[in-house]
């Protein structure tokens, strides 16, 4: 396959001839009708955003979720988050002072806190 170039300065271009099949078809007699199937513009749609996922994996589930259901369907939502935040804050406190009483280091101390949300999940406390 042979192939002649030649370059004639910037203002004139660059001009090539290319003995193959590929210059004729993309930059040949076939790039008119190339043209017109390439879209002019394309959309984009916004991108999918999954919403995170920050629930219970035990939702529902446990000894105690019923129980957990009820009392937050009568007292109503607000309140019943109020009343949930202020019972893990006094079981932190508690679980905080053992681990003083104990000698235990924060580490120590944030697995505990760690392992009683887990049971909490567990047992349906978090439903």
């Amino acid at each position: 396959m042979a192939a002649a170039v030649c370059a004639t300065g910037f203002k004139g271009g660059l001009s090539s001839s290319f003995h193959g099949s590929w210059g004729k078809s993309v930059g040949g007699e076939d790039f008119p009708m190339l043209a017109k199937t390439v879209p002019s513009h394309v959309r984009v749609g916004k991108p999918v955003r999954l919403q995170p996922m920050m629930g219970n994996v035990n939702e529902g589930k446990g000894l105690f979720a019923p129980l957990v259901i009820v009392a937050r369907n009568i007292i109503g939502k607000k309140r019943f988050n109020q009343f949930r935040g202020k019972a893990i804050s006094l079981h932190s406190q508690v679980i905080n002072e053992f681990c003083k009483q104990i000698g235990a280091d924060s580490k120590q101390r944030q697995g505990l806190i760690r392992l009683a949300k887990k049971n909490g999940e567990k047992l349906g406390f978090l439903a």
